[in-house]
């Protein structure tokens, strides 16, 4: 993973991937939509691995497999499968690789990227003959699909600054409807592109580095702001969401 515009050295940063972990599994009901044969798959790459959770898990699964999971953090776990071992690599640097992959995973990597083009194609270098890379990522545009959410309310303001910030660091944070593009340009086959709504939440992990770091603003002020954002995600008549 390239170094995010997320905090990587909070614990709140690891409950939080924890979470969307366990939203997205439960959303796309599964670790992986790829149409994998267990038999055929002996190298997997999860790249952004973050807490390490869906390599540990995928290293159960295909226990004849090896899973290499990276991250430009250090936050991997220590008591892991014998077939999962974990890396501090940035994927935008040259890969130095000694073998293809027959499967990379790619995911939450939105707002993290520089070259998100020449990502999907280094992807594509380093794949064996029909192997298979997957992509799960996120238009962090925050919207609603009856109208519920409106231009002046505080929680639409948030997530279009925090955006406006990212973009300010070259990151794109809307990745995820760009991908089946990018995946054609880079000479992909058998392309499935699958859209999921996934409802929002989770402040200060988002927050903080953007709005202080790059927008200059007072940690008083973003906690003024975040309280006015909480009030309209807890309110029923707001039904905001966010794609996959």
């Amino acid at each position: 993973m390239a170094e995010g515009i997320m905090p990587t050295e909070q614990a709140m940063e690891m409950d939080r991937l924890l979470l969307i972990h366990d939203i997205v599994t439960r959303v796309t009901d599964g670790l992986y939509q790829a149409p994998i044969d267990k038999d055929k798959t002996k190298l997997i790459l999860d790249i952004g691995t973050g807490t390490g959770i869906w390599a540990i898990s995928i290293g159960d699964e295909f226990p004849e497999a090896t899973v290499i999971g990276n991250d430009l953090s250090a936050n991997m776990p220590t008591f892991v499968p014998p077939n999962v071992k974990f890396e501090v690599d940035d994927v935008e640097s040259p890969w130095l690789y000694d073998q293809k992959f027959d499967w990379i995973f790619c995911r939450y990597m939105a707002a993290s990227i520089f070259e998100w083009p020449k990502l999907v194609n280094t992807i594509y270098d380093n794949l064996e003959p029909g192997g298979w890379a997957e992509f799960q990522d996120f238009d962090l545009q925050y919207y609603s699909d009856d109208g519920s959410l409106k231009p002046e309310d505080p929680l639409l303001f948030w997530i279009s600054t925090l955006l406006d910030a990212a973009r300010q660091l070259k990151r794109d944070p809307n990745p995820g409807s760009k991908l089946e593009g990018w995946a054609k340009d880079a000479g992909f086959q058998n392309i499935v592109h699958k859209k999921y709504k996934i409802p929002i939440g989770g402040l200060e992990g988002l927050s903080m580095r953007l709005y202080t770091n790059v927008l200059k603003w007072k940690v008083e002020e973003i906690l003024v702001l975040l309280a006015k954002v909480r009030k309209d995600l807890k309110n029923p008549n707001i039904h905001a969401l966010m794609d996959l």
